[in-house]
């Protein structure tokens, strides 16, 4: 599954059209990328203009990859805390936030991880550990498959790795593209989440999760962003994962599962399944935590990810009995989202 939950909505997208709602504006460098987490720059490579959030001055490479639908934002707490003692990259990955969508037909697997070889080059930057959420995690394996990149372990977080199953892999796939080729789609669903200031905290709690406070304020500036609404129904319309999941016994370097007990976005089954057929994989659970748990418990992923560069033999320390969000623990996200029309203040870009 790619995503499903979180962009369940998309499907009710052409109802909306036409219903007079104004449409959400998309981001612009200069006004909203300060406002966005940071230290980040802007740079063009393998078709793509780049926004890359890059933290830490010395210590082991690592980059982080975020999924579909997000930004690199949803990485910030847990780079902050790797960046005491490591280099982070982590990119808007193409079609999402900041970076550039690239050429319609280009945003598969393939062409995505591609870009991104093309990124690391320019930033000269080989990464140690390559850490990616969902569909991250699938960018990820295509980037060391191809050998673009040749980390020691790769860590996946919830990761996308399995097709749809059923129907839902039957009507789906043929859906998003529609969905993708309408041009009315992306600024309709953005008008109604725009409009709707509980919309995006329903998303987010479909996938199991409760997104902290700060984080919340930017996915809902993100879903209410055409732009990027478009990107990541391209992204998924063109999913092929069938060609990764055939070489994925070729993988040159430990694979680290890590599901969460809560997901609904990704079901665990599915890295079980996945850990017991490739011997190199190892499974990791956290009962507790949903689809998004690196926003919500980051110093426990960053401690994780610490550990995996420096070991990655490493074993996993025990989960902790609760999420450690940043934010208010008693704080939702509907209410987050109710008090946060733009994102915070962020580091300057």
């Amino acid at each position: 599954r790619v995503e499903a939950a979180r962009f369940s909505l998309l499907l009710s997208a052409p109802a909306i059209a036409g219903a007079g709602l104004a449409t959400g504006r998309d981001l612009d460098w200069t006004r909203d990328a300060p406002r966005f987490p940071g230290p980040s720059e802007r740079l063009r490579a393998g078709g793509v203009d780049w926004r890359v959030m890059r933290r830490g001055e010395r210590g082991p490479e690592i980059l982080l990859l975020h999924g579909a639908g997000a930004s690199a934002h949803s990485w910030d707490e847990a780079a902050a805390d790797l960046a005491e003692d490591h280099r982070v990259t982590a990119p808007d990955l193409p079609g999402h936030a900041f970076s550039s969508a690239g050429p319609p037909s280009r945003q598969g697997l393939p062409a995505m991880a591609a870009a991104l070889a093309q990124l690391l080059a320019t930033l000269e930057v080989s990464p140690r550990l390559i850490a990616g959420h969902s569909a991250g995690a699938a960018v990820a394996l295509r980037l060391t498959l191809d050998g673009a990149a040749a980390p020691a372990a790769i860590f996946a977080v919830n990761g996308a790795l399995a097709p749809f199953r059923g129907l839902a892999g039957v009507l789906f796939p043929p859906m998003a593209k529609a969905l993708a080729l309408n041009p009315f789609t992306p600024r309709a669903f953005a008008a109604a989440m725009g409009a709707d200031p509980l919309a995006a905290g329903r998303l987010i709690r479909g996938t199991g999760s409760t997104a902290p406070r700060r984080s919340m304020a930017f996915y809902r500036r993100l879903f209410a962003t055409p732009a990027h609404v478009d990107g990541a129904l391209r992204m998924m319309a063109q999913w092929d994962l069938e060609p990764m999941l055939a070489e994925l016994p070729s993988l040159p370097c430990p694979l680290i599962l890590s599901v969460g007990g809560k997901d609904r976005a990704v079901p665990p089954d599915e890295a079980e399944r996945l850990a017991a057929r490739l011997p190199f994989a190892r499974l990791e659970r956290h009962a507790d935590l949903g689809h998004l748990m690196h926003e919500e418990a980051p110093e426990r992923f960053a401690a994780r990810i610490r550990a995996l560069a420096e070991n990655p033999a490493s074993e996993p320390a025990p989960a902790a009995a609760g999420a450690e969000a940043s934010a208010d623990p008693t704080e939702t996200a509907e209410t987050a989202a109710e008090t946060a029309a733009e994102p915070p203040a962020g580091d300057a870009a």
